[in-house]
């Protein structure tokens, strides 16, 4: 079984989190385990088969069911998801209603078509012991032409990161790279 939360790259995680080649912002909360007072939903999944070569699919909601399959990359067939990507989507979309939220909480405005891309890389951490770790690249985009637009996306973003829950779930032991483009 993999060991997905590793210690890759601990001291990356700890640097500044780049906004931008000109602006850059550290997010200095301290690494804390979020104790939930009142649970607003739940969200229920299963896997079956062989792990990353099975299926996965939702058990309560909708019909959701995904064929599991490892990359290329990792020696698989690469005929299926991979549980990187399924983190990549799950990531972007949380991300994007942190910034909407964010905006609307610090009356920020947004430029038009505001998108959030994620990259997830798997790959052996730098050190440590675990075989497997995970780095996240978030990229912001929109259609914002620079000047005062494009800095009220990097503030959004900026507080956006503070109050994201995978951002605050990876914290301290996943390096997360945010970039506004």
């Amino acid at each position: 079984m993999f060991n997905l939360t590793s210690t890759v790259a601990r001291p990356a995680a700890r640097s500044a989190l780049r906004v931008n080649a000109v602006s850059s912002f550290k997010v200095n909360a301290p690494r804390t385990v979020t104790t939930l007072s009142k649970v607003a939903y739940t969200a229920k999944g299963q896997a079956a088969g062989q792990g990353r070569n099975g299926k996965a699919h939702l058990t309560e909601e909708g019909p959701f069911e995904v064929k599991l399959a490892m990359p290329k990359s990792l020696g698989g067939k690469g005929d299926g998801q991979n549980p990187e990507q399924l983190f990549a989507l799950g990531y972007a979309s949380c991300f994007l209603s942190a910034l909407n939220l964010s905006a609307g909480n610090h009356k920020i405005p947004l430029p038009a078509n505001v998108k959030v891309d994620a990259e997830v890389d798997i790959g052996p951490p730098a050190s440590g012991p675990n075989p497997f770790g995970i780095a996240v690249r978030l990229i912001v985009s929109s259609d914002a032409k620079g000047g005062e637009e494009k800095k009220n996306l990097e503030k959004a973003t900026e507080k956006a990161h503070e109050i994201c829950p995978y951002s605050n779930a990876t914290r301290g032991n996943v390096p997360v790279d945010v970039k506004v483009q």
